[in-house]
């Protein structure tokens, strides 16, 4: 059964920042941003963005994989690197900060691990910079060997192996060689390296019960580091036996996912995954290149042992093996201070540290303040009711939304869903210009932009900002329901062109696609616009309903196996039908008492 886990820590939404704090007053070396708490990133102390003459090498992701990434910030490897919530992909704004931040005139080299949330996040990020001025590039990891060859767009995870390709593009950076020589290294590296992880116990994210999904006596091969249901579940068995399973799916000539034949040079990293004692990964280690080299005819030239990236308080370990030769060995015994790499720490910790300021954008910032009107329109006070009921269904299906994600991703699509809502509730009573349908819109976008990460802060992001544009082309104050309607539209075809999924993809949009459908049809036949939203909100729970029948193409569900998804709804589509029945039947009751 499932129980209360025990963490050392205070407010469960401060674990991220509290652990920034406590990690530059223990390593001399690094800094942060003030920007607590929507702007979370580690850089070096002693680099400066305007005067920085080398290529400045960024990565990051969601917070729970430490020492990954922030750990790895130091000379010789990362220049910054950008935190975001637990398991939750880092906002634009967090990103772009830590790029004015670092990046001089050489550039900067984002590494990315392969997750949808990360991608999008860093992508816009990454276009942003380079609208300021910036010489930016991005190189993706996706070293995952343990599921066959990936379906639809999510492909190969990110894992453990990103953290030799950060050494590998940090020394190259460091020998000031220019961004695209740098940029082409991470590639070939990241191309070169294959992972695959083994859990003896599920993770706990803070301030949530733990899962009983994985039982006694069983272990799960190829999980992936956010807590999702690995490739398959097994009885556990005697190291011997589970390293050389996980070696042969590495090197498999089957998948081919590393291009590493017999007499290859290669490097291994054992990985623990946050509960696993040292002593076990040791063993491991001691299993490992006596595999590698007498079952696989492997020279191995270096091995790191220990816990590079984790998955919060998960038992287990992954492996890495990467193809070596002596340009991939010298970057990776160049010297570097990064206080996670395998070397000592050096230099003595100052009495006091007082953050580094943010930067400014190098974008015009606009002059208009809004606010909230003083006397609300009929529009204003719907706009408002409508809001606020969608927010309110959100907070109050949290719960069940993290549960149904703890069975198909990770585990918090109700927990960040709720930072949205809350935001939204609370932003609405003081910023939210109501009377002005389209800055509404614009409004709801930035507050979920503020506060939400992961995949689904930075879709709605995309989903609000197109719908603004959309509402924001008609110069009419008020907003018609077909308005509406062509917003909504406009919306859902931004989502799919930025996030890669349509209907039938087993994500939000199985909800919002019906939906739009429906509304449009209705408006058109000439029903009143009130009970057209209820009827395409119908259209909506109805959709989300119907992704438990469909096999999933885009996000973590990807990795799941099929009679796992028929037994759950996808989160998000049912979270997506809720806040849009709760506004449909908030404006339903507003028109019929007006």
């Amino acid at each position: 059964m499932a129980f209360q886990s025990k963490k050392l820590i205070n407010d469960p939404n401060d674990v991220v920042t509290e652990f920034i704090e406590g990690l530059i007053e223990t390593y001399p070396g690094l800094q942060y941003l003030d920007g607590f708490p929507e702007v979370k990133v580690v850089l070096r102390a002693d680099v400066s963005g305007a005067n920085y003459d080398k290529v400045a090498v960024i990565s990051g992701g969601g917070s729970g994989h430490e020492p990954a990434h922030a750990g790895f910030v130091g000379e010789g490897m990362l220049t910054a690197a950008i935190c975001g919530d637990v398991f939750a992909s880092p906002n634009v704004d967090s990103i772009l900060a830590g790029i004015r931040a670092v990046t001089g005139p050489m550039g900067c080299l984002l590494i990315v691990k392969n997750y949808t949330g990360d991608r999008l996040n860093f992508g816009l990020s990454a276009e942003q910079a380079k609208s300021e001025g910036y010489k930016v590039e991005m190189v993706i990891v996706g070293d995952d060997c343990a599921l066959p060859p990936p379906r639809g767009i999510a492909g190969r995870r990110g894992l453990a192996g990103t953290i030799l390709v950060h050494k590998v593009a940090g020394a190259a950076a460091a020998c000031g060689l220019p961004l695209a020589d740098v940029a082409a290294e991470a590639k070939r590296a990241s191309e070169m390296v294959g992972t695959m992880g083994v859990a003896l116990s599920v993770c706990t994210l803070p301030g949530q019960v733990t899962s009983d999904r994985l039982g006694p006596g069983k272990m799960e091969l190829g999980l992936g580091i956010h807590g999702e249901p690995g490739a398959a579940v097994a009885d556990l068995q005697p190291v011997d036996v589970v390293v050389s399973h996980v070696l042969k799916e590495i090197l498999s000539s089957e998948t081919n996912y590393v291009p590493i034949t017999r007499g290859s040079r290669v490097v291994l990293l054992i990985n623990g995954l946050g509960a696993t004692p040292l002593m076990e990964l040791m063993i491991i280690a001691g299993k490992a290149v006596p595999g590698l080299q007498l079952e696989h005819g492997l020279a191995v030239d270096r091995v790191y042992t220990g816990s590079f990236m984790t998955s919060l308080d998960m038992a287990g370990f992954s492996i890495s093996v990467m193809k070596a030769d002596q340009a991939i060995l010298d970057r990776l015994d160049a010297p570097t201070k990064a206080p996670n790499w395998p070397v000592g720490a050096e230099g003595n910790r100052p009495p006091a540290k007082i953050p580094v300021p943010l930067p400014p954008s190098h974008s015009i910032q606009s002059d208009k303040t809004l606010s909230r009107p003083e006397k609300l329109s009929p529009q204003g006070h719907m706009l408002e009711v409508a809001i606020e009921a969608a927010a309110t269904e959100i907070v109050n299906l949290r719960d069940n939304l993290n549960e149904w994600d703890s069975k198909v991703g990770d585990g918090d699509c109700g927990s960040t869903m709720f930072r949205g809502a809350v935001a939204i509730v609370e932003d609405m009573k003081k910023y939210y210009p109501l009377n002005d349908p389209a800055e509404t819109v614009n409004e709801i976008g930035s507050s979920i932009r503020r506060v939400m990460g992961g995949t689904s802060g930075i879709l709605y992001s995309i989903f609000c900002k197109a719908a603004y544009a959309k509402l924001k082309a008609d110069t009419e104050s008020v907003v018609t329901a077909l308005r509406w309607a062509d917003a909504l539209e406009a919306a859902i075809a931004a989502v799919s062109k930025y996030g890669g999924a349509s209907a039938g993809y087993r994500t939000l949009l199985d909800a919002l696609i019906p939906a739009s459908s429906a509304l449009k049809e209705r408006l058109n036949a000439g029903d009143d616009p009130v009970d057209a939203f209820i009827i395409s909100a119908e259209a909506a729970s109805n959709g989300a309903e119907s992704t438990k029948h469909m096999q999933a193409q885009a996000g973590r569900s990807t990795y799941v196996p099929g009679n796992v998804l028929a037994s759950v709804p996808d989160p998000g589509a049912m979270a997506a039908a809720a806040w849009y029945r709760a506004a449909a039947l908030a404006a339903k009751e507003k028109y019929s008492t007006a």
